[in-house]
């Protein structure tokens, strides 16, 4: 858990979009999204961005830390932590969904799983238990009402 408190969420994210590209150029393996289509990405990436960044925005507005593994203060449970407990993250995957769209070819879109890994066992798991433990009940609630991704 160590280096996930080193290595924040966004350099993972860009670690990955080098992998991607790096893959795309090198390893494509197939076309899936041909042409013109992969434009399709561009909107993905977008919503993505704006996702993470109104979850970042909310959590500053309700004085809150950003920054995983921080001490949180808030139990942030409005906007877009209405419909996800983590629409900061979400966003990122949609970025690299998005981007592997934007590429078309097959194997970028192998990273987007591994991210979601990284995400999920070197942070939300982690979070998940200090969350319980800081606001307990309050965020068992919030828990039980609100799915993790979507």
């Amino acid at each position: 858990m160590k280096i996930f408190q080193k290595i924040l969420p966004p350099i993972h994210l860009a670690i990955c979009l080098v992998i991607m590209f790096l893959l795309h150029r090198f390893l494509p393996l197939l076309t899936v999204i041909p042409g013109h289509y992969t434009n399709a990405g561009l909107p993905i990436v977008l919503m993505g961005l704006f996702s993470a960044g109104l979850g970042a925005t909310t959590f500053r507005k309700a004085d809150t830390p950003v920054k995983p593994f921080e001490p949180s203060t808030t139990l942030v449970t409005h906007g877009l932590f209405r419909f996800s407990r983590n629409p900061m993250y979400l966003g990122l995957v949609f970025v690299l969904t998005g981007a592997a769209v934007f590429m078309g070819t097959l194997s970028p879109f192998f990273v987007v799983p591994l991210f979601i890994l990284v995400l999920q066992e070197g942070y939300i798991k982690h979070e998940e238990v200090f969350l319980e433990k800081l606001f307990g009940d309050a965020y068992r609630s919030y828990k039980a009402r609100v799915r993790r991704w979507l």
